[in-house]
């Protein structure tokens, strides 16, 4: 790319008009080995571009010692690509937010003197500066780029915010970059920094001077899962209309996050309590397996846009009342080029006849290694750590010790000790008992038994993941910071201010070469590594306090939940790349208990599919604009596609053709439905890889005359 300029409604690159769609996928949330899948189905989905934040923690885990290797390839990713025909947007941040530990700032950061994150504070501008040249400094020398991003959203940091902005805009552009700087949710982005916006409808959204595209950075395709919290998901429909509407009011660039969301390997999850899966509810799942009907639906979509986008780049477009929430939006050249957009903008929720929906799904299952019939058995050897501080790195302070200024985040565990005489006759005691508490953020009151003479009290702190979000939360600590109180039955205190398990076995990987996941049920919390690989695996929480299963329930106008679901907490991503076929060595450091012998290793499938059309629908996209005959005398089709190049159509459960009921899995007759519908699908479908059938009477027979079939 030699460079990227701009227009009101469109972007001009190379001197070509265009709009774009991206998606982002963090390179880190995957492995290398996934890179190519991963980018292959974007562009198959209908992707431009790929959008990635850059995260500095990861890549100068110690100040001006870097690390580009491996999952954080930054390059390599980059040129992957390029090489597949797309172009990147880089989130070089520094601050990436993410749901990511210390929402990507490295820890040495917090021990500068003097500094404060994101704010006009100038050891902190030094470090930010620095770390950002060398990332452009990186794609200058290897021609990579098409934007770059600064990430921004501060307006809670005080007077002090606006010249740190207007610095950050000025140090970006002294970059000469060649290609636009954009920030997110920024209002007063200055000249010539492209401000945009992040949300689930940005269709509204008008960028601060006539001279700048309208962008969206973030359309949230999901939302983040905390474990033993509801599984949020959004709808693919209301997702495919906001995209729809954005660029039917003039939008330029529109970006999913996430197209695929990814894994939080080892101590990456922000905090408090962000699990191990990003998966976001993202069109592709947290193993890169399709997630139908999302990612089919918005192929469709994408397809539809860019048999438009000639039209949206050539010209304004004019907007016409239809009625009450009716509109028409028509994009119309003097050579009579033209794209309309019909709208219905109307929120109150509607009973809708889904014989006119077209979707189709994808049922998942965990599935045992193909070669055995029975479960994979491990034999277990364990070793019990002793309570309390061992003699290395062990010190003696005065006082309570703030948990991440102690241990700089090199570990998720403290241990506080200490050692207090009893004489047996103080009045707080009674039959030689009393409580513990801690009062600080959170309060806890464990029961203890003290005897007379030396006691000795041992207290473990963890993090769950530092703070990631929100203004100075850098400065926000942990651990226990007191104060810490005998407290006896009767009320009075002393103030004290001033068992865990490791399992280890061996196993073999599921045949074939599908995802592979890990099934904890029956654990508590725990930490996991596999020996040889590189890094820890994951941190896991199975026996979590988790909300009731519920009927669906609405978070936001965007967003829906279910009740959370025990096994997506159980159920952890092992990339296929860090496994051997045999002989691999779990370790597992369990800190509640729990029974090892229930942990099961099993590939991830698709193992079934869906599809439901309507004879009322229109004919597939890649149709519209087709000259034939035969293309305009096409109808809807029903297709069913095996994902992996392995894998048939073993058989057929369901078919119908006329008024069924129920969603896909659960689907029965309706008043009418053709007898011979199960047998054609059959016929059509079981022994191939992919199938496609035209829905019409002609094809399937008419049941039930004069009414619509499905």
């Amino acid at each position: 790319m030699e460079g990227e300029r701009f227009l009101l409604w469109a972007l001009l690159i190379d001197g070509k008009r265009r709009v774009l769609i991206s998606g982002s996928i963090h390179y880190p949330r995957s492995t290398p080995e996934m890179w190519p899948d991963l980018i292959q189905k974007s562009k198959d989905g209908g992707l431009d571009v790929i959008e990635t934040y850059v995260f500095w923690n990861v890549h100068e885990p110690v100040r001006n010692q870097y690390n580009f290797e491996g999952r954080y390839d930054l390059v390599k990713f980059v040129k992957l690509v390029a090489e597949a025909g797309l172009y990147v947007h880089l989130r070089i941040g520094p601050y990436v937010c993410a749901e990511w530990n210390y929402g990507g700032f490295p820890l040495w950061l917090h021990f500068i003197p003097g500094i404060k994150f994101r704010t006009d504070n100038e050891p902190f501008k030094v470090e930010m500066q620095r770390f950002t040249a060398k990332i452009v400094d990186m794609m200058k020398q290897e021609k990579l780029c098409i934007s770059r991003r600064t990430h921004h959203f501060i307006t809670a940091f005080g007077p002090a915010a606006t010249i740190y902005i207007n610095w950050a805009a000025k140090m970006a552009v002294s970059l000469d970059t060649g290609v636009p700087w954009v920030m997110c949710q920024q209002a007063d982005a200055p000249d010539p920094i492209i401000n945009t916006c992040n949300g689930f409808y940005c269709d509204q959204f008008i960028p601060n001077s006539k001279n700048k595209p309208k962008m969206w950075t973030e359309n949230w395709s999901g939302w983040f899962l905390s474990f033993g919290g509801a599984i949020p998901y959004r709808p693919v429909e209301d997702l495919a209309f906001a995209v729809a509407r954005f660029y039917q009011l003039g939008g330029t660039f529109q970006n999913y996050y996430m197209y695929h969301g990814g894994t939080n390997f080892g101590r990456t999850s922000g905090g408090p309590f962000i699990s191990t899966s990003y998966d976001y509810d993202a069109p592709l799942d947290e193993y890169g397996l399709l997630r139908q009907p999302k990612w089919g639906h918005l192929k469709d979509l994408h397809k539809a846009i860019k048999l438009c986008e000639e039209a949206l780049i050539a010209t304004e477009p004019t907007t016409t009342s239809l009625g009450s929430n009716l509109e028409a939006t028509v994009y119309k050249t003097g050579s009579g080029l033209c794209a309309a957009f019909l709208a219905n903008i109307a929120t109150s929720d509607k009973t809708i006849n889904s014989v006119n929906v077209i979707t189709s799904f994808t049922r998942q299952s965990l599935v045992g290694d193909v070669a055995s019939s029975k479960a994979l058995s491990f034999g277990w050897s364990w070793i019990t750590e002793p309570v309390g501080i061992s003699k290395k790195d062990a010190f003696v302070k005065s006082g309570l010790l703030e948990q991440i200024n102690t241990t700089a985040d090199k570990s998720d565990y403290l241990w506080y000790s200490l050692s207090t005489n009893i004489k047996g006759d103080e009045p707080f005691l009674e039959d030689g008992s009393g409580t513990g508490k801690s009062s600080a953020k959170v309060s806890v009151d464990i029961p203890i038994i003290v005897i007379p003479g030396k006691n000795t009290i041992d207290l473990l702190s963890l993090t769950v993941g530092l703070s990631n979000y929100g203004a100075f939360y850098d400065s926000i600590g942990a651990g226990i910071t007191g104060p810490v109180k005998l407290v006896g039955q009767n009320g009075t205190t002393v103030d004290l201010s001033s068992q865990q398990w490791t399992y280890q076995t061996s196993f073999n990987a599921p045949g074939g070469d599908d995802p592979v996941a890990i099934d904890f049920t029956g654990m508590g919390k725990e930490d996991l590594t596999i020996q040889k690989v590189p890094e820890k695996l994951c941190k896991a929480f199975s026996d979590i306090v988790s909300a009731e299963e519920s009927n669906e329930e609405s978070l936001t106008n965007s967003l829906r939940s279910v009740g959370s679901n025990v096994n997506i907490f159980c159920r952890y991503h092992v990339p296929r790349s860090w496994v051997k076929s045999s002989d691999n060595t779990l370790v597992l450091f369990e800190e509640v208990g729990g029974d090892p012998r229930q942990i099961v290793f099993a590939a991830k499938q698709i193992g079934s599919l869906c599809s439901h059309v309507s004879e009322s629908h229109p004919l597939p996209v890649d149709m519209w604009n087709t000259d034939s005959e035969a293309g305009k005398k096409s109808g809807p089709v029903l297709s069913l596609e095996c994902p992996h190049p392995n894998q048939v159509i073993s058989s057929i459960k369901f078919a119908s053709f006329g008024t069924p009921h129920g969603t896909c899995g659960s689907f029965s007759h309706g008043q009418c439905s053709s007898s011979n519908a199960l047998s054609i699908v059959q016929k059509a479908c079981v022994g191939s890889k992919s199938c496609s059938i035209g829905v019409s009477i002609n094809t399937l027979g008419d049941p039930c005359r004069g009414v619509k079939r499905v």
